[in-house]
């Protein structure tokens, strides 16, 4: 089967990442899976974790089992070891899958695009139990648990404010970029392979392959002689795989997930602070946040992201609060433009705001501000919620 790849950057970096895989060869893998010994770090409490949610009745899982091509191999013995672990542990599967609810349809949907396997959009199951904030101990972050090295050679920046890492929508495409790229470069459109190397590196599965070679041995992945982790990485998935595809037969009830994805994409055009932003538009401020994990100081800038996500049903509120008219009144927001010996203080002060709310409404990442530069002052009703 031959695998697209869809984005032409991401050919663009072939030799970057091939160079990556050649040097796994003598260092550690530069994507690490949590499992086992590095667990992600979740956080104490999660907002999905409570959130009821009101999804339309839908298909999304009939969808996602339609692009399921992996059916023969729940009969490995490794997977049916590991579908008996989740039988006997349905609701950790239960956690995972409620975690999974705001992002399940649209990956699924990403996943069908490109032409790939259905089980690949249960990649983030094995890796980050679907936490967009999980963190593992090696170093790595997000759905799909990239390394600080590799999201940088994939471009996932990195900086004050934002972790391209968290954003559930950059982190995808890079992920599947990635996969689609490893197969292309390495293992003839094999993503079982590819996927064996997202995992332990391309260096650590090529050298498997070729001392299976030289025994006359198969070098498929399922014939390999791989690190335990890696070993168990595909059965984990398929085992997961067979759950969802007969959750009746396992004791695990999927909830109801529309097909659509439950958010919408506003573009960023200037600063956008999150809090400032739900205040106005009605939305819940921790949902808002959870649909935005990369943003890590609560704010968007033009400079930084292209978009925000927004709940479908509060989208044209939002872009009607966003293209609103700025007022110039100093009751409603107003624009202050930067004086020389003037700094953030002193302008909050003046205004009766805090630093931190004018730091948090222009996008800022610290406290320095040069004359001529335009401050946009917060209105003093939203600022004093």
């Amino acid at each position: 089967m031959t695998y697209r790849t869809t984005r032409q950057w991401t050919l663009a970096l072939a030799g970057g990442i091939a160079m990556i895989g050649a040097l796994s060869t003598t260092s550690p893998t530069l994507l690490a899976s949590p499992h086992p010994g590095a667990a992600p770090i979740h956080p104490s409490h999660h907002f999905w974790d409570d959130l009821n949610l009101d999804f339309v009745p839908g298909d999304a899982w009939e969808r996602l089992r339609d692009n399921m091509e992996w059916h023969d191999r729940r009969q490995d013995a490794r997977v049916q070891q590991w579908i008996e672990h989740y039988r006997s542990n349905p609701h950790n599967i239960a956690e995972i899958i409620e975690r999974a609810r705001p992002w399940m349809a649209w990956i699924t949907e990403q996943v069908e695009l490109r032409g790939l396997p259905g089980e690949v959009g249960l990649i983030p199951f094995v890796e980050s139990s679907y936490d967009p904030l999980a963190r593992s101990h090696r170093g790595a972050a997000g759905l799909w648990q990239f390394m600080p090295g590799t999201a940088d050679a994939l471009g996932l920046s990195r900086q004050r404010g934002y972790d391209a890492r968290l954003d559930v929508i950059a982190s995808t495409q890079a992920a599947l970029d990635y996969i689609e790229l490893q197969a292309e470069q390495w293992y003839e459109g094999d993503i079982e392979l590819s996927l064996a190397a997202y995992n332990a590196g391309a260096g650590t599965v090529n050298r498997a392959r070729h001392a299976a070679a030289a025994s006359g041995a198969p070098d498929g992945y399922w014939h390999l002689q791989l690190p335990g982790e890696t070993m168990n990485y595909l059965p984990k998935l398929n085992a997961i795989a067979a759950i969802i595809d007969d959750p009746d037969a396992y004791g695990v009830a999927l909830p109801e997930i529309d097909d659509a994805p439950a958010f919408a994409k506003v573009p960023v055009n200037a600063p956008i602070n999150l809090s400032q932003l739900a205040s106005v538009a009605g939305v819940d401020q921790d949902e808002l946040a959870a649909l935005n994990p990369g943003l890590t100081n609560g704010s968007a800038s033009p400079a930084t992201v292209d978009v925000v996500l927004v709940p479908v049903e509060a989208e044209e509120t939002i872009l009607a609060e966003l293209s609103a008219p700025a007022s110039s009144t100093p009751a409603d927001g107003e624009r202050y433009l930067v004086q020389r010996g003037d700094s953030l203080s002193a302008i909050a002060s003046r205004h009766g705001i805090s630093v931190a709310e004018l730091r948090r409404h222009n996008a800022l990442a610290g406290d320095v501000i040069h004359a001529g530069q335009r401050l946009e002052i917060p209105r003093r009703s939203l600022a004093a919620r």
